[in-house]
């Protein structure tokens, strides 16, 4: 017996920070592909912001740009496509994979030029997902056990997903000071839900505190044809 799925939801609303997360997987008719991507914040500067629209992807705004104290690593486009691939992160390393796989090299060969966020002592995990056709790869860089001075690139490569499957990542273990990082493989989620109920179950597990916004996206395997949705806590 391999590893059993947990119920995402469940998952999701027992942790009172996870941080910002990445959701991969397959609908349970087999017929789509759904991608949540969801952020997180305890401070002000990281709790003023709301998801915009951005040619096919999306990126982060100031919700009140007077109260905008360092945008460094809280505004970037966390959502680009690029032909069949649709590039999740949380972080301007979007960018980096795009411009790597539109020269035809790697997500992993971009993902190695770079490394964790400069945030110590939480030194945030950068963390990354494709999805291209049935399948999808996650990707994590975290600091070794909070060393700023190396860093641990994880590559994780599901080439067939399997209907009603799923995987989540996010970049904290739980709260606390500092706050401790990920640890482990994505974990195994069941997709059990159409496309509107993932988003609406998604948005109410994630704790109301700490909650900022929500993407999710259904991507049709046989036309291509996608469904967006954005939830922001600040309207």
């Amino acid at each position: 017996m391999g590893m059993k799925a947990v119920n995402l939801y469940g998952y999701l609303s027992s942790n009172e920070y996870p941080g910002r997360g990445i959701v991969l997987g397959r609908s349970i008719d087999g017929r789509k592909m759904l991608i949540g991507y969801f952020i997180m914040g305890r401070s002000e500067n990281s709790r003023n912001r709301v998801f915009v629209t951005a040619g096919e992807g999306i990126r982060t705004e100031a919700f009140d740009p007077a109260k905008l104290s360092d945008p460094s690593l809280i505004i970037y486009s966390p959502v680009r496509v690029l032909g069949k691939s649709t590039i999740v992160t949380n972080g301007d390393q979007t960018d980096t994979i795009y411009d790597f796989m539109a020269k035809g090299m790697s997500f992993e060969d971009a993902l190695r030029t770079r490394t964790f966020e400069p945030d110590g002592p939480n030194f945030t995990p950068r963390i990354s997902g494709t999805v291209c056709g049935a399948g999808y790869q996650l990707s994590i860089l975290k600091s070794a056990g909070g060393n700023p001075n190396a860093v641990h690139r994880f590559f994780f490569d599901y080439t067939d997903a399997l209907p009603g499957q799923g995987h989540v990542i996010h970049t904290y273990r739980e709260n606390g000071n500092p706050i401790p990082s990920f640890e482990g493989e994505p974990v195994l989620v069941e997709m059990a839900d159409g496309f509107d109920a993932f988003g609406e179950k998604l948005w109410d597990a994630l704790n109301k505190e700490n909650k900022v916004s929500l993407f999710v996206r259904a991507i049709d395997l046989a036309t291509g044809k996608t469904e967006t949705g954005i939830y922001n806590k600040n309207k």
